[in-house]
């Protein structure tokens, strides 16, 4: 076995388990001081997400569940009590699709328009800034195009992709 590639796959598990430790501490901060951020206005990170993939051009006419889901990456029952909550605080409605009638479309109404795009928008740009003090245009893009290589790697993942494979790969490397 050579040495220096057992030290080199250690150091590489140990900066891996710090990195992945670092997302897991943001993630949770940012629910909690993403949601402080917007709770005046009634709004948890969740449905703040939710805003705003329903005010994207392309949901203007709605999204399904499962698409709406999809996009934001949670399950489907993840989704279906922040749909309920919003829905009965009046910042979506559900609709029958005009192209299958068997399907129901989540829109977003005129009063989760105004939450979203008078009332949430200010407080959420505030909140970006004070979370990303200190970064430069380059910090944030070059952090935005790592979370997106991370993101499509971790999306093969969950689609049943290579965990197995990579389990193998860094035996063989060890």
């Amino acid at each position: 076995m050579n040495p220096s590639k057992s030290k080199t796959a250690i150091a590489r598990m140990e900066l891996a388990n710090r990195l992945f430790f670092r997302l897991y501490q943001c993630a949770n901060l940012l629910h909690k001081t993403g949601s402080r951020a917007v709770e005046s206005e009634g709004l948890t990170t969740q449905q703040w997400a939710v805003l705003g993939a329903l005010s994207r051009e392309e949901a203007q006419q709605g999204m399904g569940v499962n698409e709406l889901a999809r996009y934001l990456m949670v399950s489907r029952q993840n989704l279906t009590g922040v749909i309920g909550r919003m829905e009965r605080d009046g910042h979506i409605c559900m609709e029958t699709s005009a192209k299958d009638r068997r399907s129901r479309l989540i829109k977003m109404t005129d009063s989760g328009r105004l939450v979203w795009l008078v009332k949430a928008q200010p407080k959420i740009h505030a909140y970006y800034e004070q979370a990303l003090a200190e970064f430069s245009m380059g910090d944030i893009t070059h952090t935005l195009h790592y979370l997106l290589k991370l993101l499509e790697n971790m999306r093969r993942l969950d689609q049943g992709g290579d965990a197995e494979t990579w389990v193998a790969d860094e035996s063989a490397a060890a």
